[in-house]
């Protein structure tokens, strides 16, 4: 008796672990993939428009005036960009790749909140500035407050012949730093700097190479999307911010539902435990199991008795592992208490988005193991009821 009660014990702790990391794993999943978007929604619009062939196209026309125009539309942002070699100082350098915006670009105002030193400043009082990415930076050591040593961007010259010089095949501009930000690794070897310094730069008048668009709330961004590739033609591609990130979105997906699986396994160890457990207890109360059918009781009862058993020890301890599980989320939601390993300017402390689906996910995954692992125990129960009612 002390064994089964033990074994059951060990087999409801089981659940209730189970259950309780796979609510905190997958809420903080939800909240990294929410903070990483947030991130890359800084320098990601909702829609993205680019030529199908070539690098750049010309925007100077009919529909893109009115495409500006649309009350929809919040910031509508023209994107020149080019890979280029940066230079500082008399040795650093650096291949990244220079970004030109308009000025809707500033409209977002989440900018600021990337920036570690400096201010996201693009054109002052007639003068135009980049802001770096933290790699160009560290690659560099640029110093913001250095005002007598500028970026020098080298790209190459459109019009050069060949020369016995490479550096005579290049154009090359001038600009100060006004800000460094962190974002991502795949942002930070970017220099955001004014449209009109990049067209200079790399001597294109009226070319683009994108055009971001991002819209008023409660714009259904699906809708606009399906209009413009109907009025745009097979000339331009549109992209969502899920099809300019795929590559991130299908590793948080992957990530998220390996680790799932990794846990389910564990779970089902824990819950077959039950099978262990209650055929145990069948074996224990195989004299009581003869008495009752001899008193009337039929079999579906006796199968019932046990798979109800087993029913109850999982769900108990699902629901106890759920409801700890949901305590933890909210006191790391709301403390912090759990911190990165290293120092991050973005976050610190391990980000927590809690969603109800995931509480029914779990809830149905463990139910769907346990009615599986107590129909086996039970179909036990049964088994050799007639030779223990010819023993008795």
């Amino acid at each position: 008796m002390h064994a089964v009660n033990i074994i059951s014990g060990i087999s409801m702790l089981g659940v209730f672990i189970g259950s309780a990391a796979l609510i905190i794993i997958l809420s903080v999943f939800n909240g990294l993939e929410k903070v990483i978007l947030s991130l890359y929604s800084n320098f990601t619009p909702e829609i993205r428009i680019q030529a199908k062939q070539g690098k750049t196209f010309d925007p100077n026309t009919a529909f893109f005036y009115e495409l500006k125009r649309d009350p929809k539309v919040f910031s509508y942002t023209e994107m020149l960009e080019e890979k280029a070699l940066i230079r500082y100082g008399p040795t650093g350098e650096f291949i990244g790749t220079v970004r030109g915006v308009s000025e809707d670009f500033l409209k977002n105002p989440q900018l600021d909140s990337t920036i570690e030193r400096g201010s996201f400043t693009l054109k002052s009082e007639g003068h135009f500035y980049a802001v770096i990415g933290a790699n160009v930076q560290s690659k560099l050591s640029v110093s913001i407050r250095d005002q007598l040593t500028p970026l020098q961007i080298y790209t190459p010259s459109r019009l050069a012949a060949s020369s016995a010089d490479p550096l005579s095949e290049f154009r090359v501009r001038y600009i100060y730093p006004s800000g460094i930000f962190n974002i991502q690794q795949d942002f930070n070897s970017l220099v955001i700097t004014d449209i009109a310094f990049m067209r200079d730069l790399v001597n294109e008048p009226k070319n683009v190479s994108a055009i971001d668009l991002n819209f008023k709330k409660g714009t259904n961004v699906g809708e606009i999307r399906t209009s413009l590739e109907t009025k745009l033609g097979s000339k331009f591609k549109i992209y969502d911010r899920i099809e300019q990130n795929a590559d991130l979105y299908k590793t948080l997906n992957f990530e998220r539902w390996f680790i799932f699986m990794i846990l389910i396994l564990v779970l089902i160890i824990a819950i077959f435990n039950l099978v262990g457990s209650l055929t145990m207890l069948v074996i224990e109360k195989q004299k009581d199991i003869a008495i009752l059918t001899s008193l009337g009781a039929g079999k579906g009862l006796i199968q019932g008795i046990f798979f109800f058993e087993g029913i109850m020890i999982a769900f108990l301890g699902c629901i106890a592992g759920m409801l700890v599980g949901l305590i933890f989320c909210l006191l790391q939601q709301q403390f912090g208490f759990i911190k990165f390993g290293d120092n991050l300017s973005a976050i610190d402390a391990y980000p927590i988005a809690l969603k109800a689906s995931d509480f029914v996910l779990v809830f149905l995954t463990v139910g769907g193991i346990s009615t599986l692992a107590s129909g086996i125990s039970a179909r036990l129960s049964i088994k050799r009821l007639a030779e223990i009612k010819e023993e008795l």
